[in-house]
């Protein structure tokens, strides 16, 4: 049975499509067999960053309500020979059209077929937010350093354990050195200790990851820093020990043992 795992953040804008389709792309670089579900119904992105919009005939509601069979509805990325598959949200649907319960049964489904099911999680905390994590085990948080989407992410941390997603994991995405050390944005430190969960990975902001995103193409096949944090992430997920790099002002070795990344 594979992993179901919803990555989340409350707030729009952070990143959160475009890391669940690099660790995804990162975990098949691996060997794994992995499923990306887009539950943002209405406003579905994952397909267009992923670059097979052109591909998508069925969706995630669609399979719901047996228009097709669940398999119809993949989407698989040649790039990855068959071993990362999309489920493509619908586009003409509003979220309350997937109840919690359906959610659950495609998840279970597809847990069965695949290592790794990454539920894409809609912004907001509505009924969307409640169906995609309704379909998951664990759960990645995802923020930027900043005031705003901290805040939103502490909320949802509080959610997500209310719904009984034990131990959800943080990743600090777009994480900017030159703010950081002028002040203006929060330190991979302070963001981790405000939401006190444990950190999966950060993520620097480089331009490189916009590019592959508008190019159709996950920023993991690249080289870069980024290329290099989404990977460890995976590895982290993979459950390998993999040091923390150091990306903003904050001394490596003091930052590392305060992440527990470090003795």
């Amino acid at each position: 049975m594979g992993e179901r795992i919803v990555v989340t953040s409350g707030k729009g804008g952070v990143g959160k499509t475009t890391l669940t389709l690099n660790i995804g792309a990162s975990l098949a670089m691996r060997g794994k067999r992995v499923a990306l579900v887009d539950t943002d119904l209405g406003l579905r992105n994952l397909d267009v960053v992923m670059g097979v919009e052109d591909k998508v005939v069925y969706d995630l509601v669609d399979a719901v309500e047996g228009r097709c069979r669940l398999k119809q509805a993949m989407v698989q990325d040649a790039r990855f020979s068959g071993r990362l598959t999309l489920l493509p949200a619908a586009q003409t649907r509003d979220k309350d059209t997937v109840t919690a319960q359906q959610m659950r049964a495609l998840t279970a489904e597809l847990a069965e077929q695949f290592d790794y099911v990454l539920i894409d999680c809609p912004a907001g905390i509505e009924q969307g937010f409640k169906n995609a994590v309704a379909g998951a085990d664990q759960a990645i948080v995802v923020t930027m350093p900043e005031i705003s989407a901290v805040r939103d992410a502490d909320k949802v941390i509080g959610l997500l354990l209310a719904c009984d997603i034990p131990s959800p994991r943080l990743v600090v995405n777009r994480l900017h050195t030159k703010l950081v050390r002028r002040g203006d944005m929060m330190s991979l430190r302070d963001t981790a200790e405000v939401l006190g969960i444990p950190l999966l990975g950060a993520v620097p902001d480089e331009d490189a990851v916009i590019r592959a995103g508008n190019l159709g193409k996950p920023a993991a096949l690249n080289g870069g820093r980024a290329s290099t944090a989404f990977h460890n992430i995976a590895s982290r997920i993979l459950g390998e020990d993999v040091p923390l790099m150091a990306l903003d002002s904050e001394p490596a070795r003091a930052l590392l043992k305060f992440l527990g990344f470090a003795g």
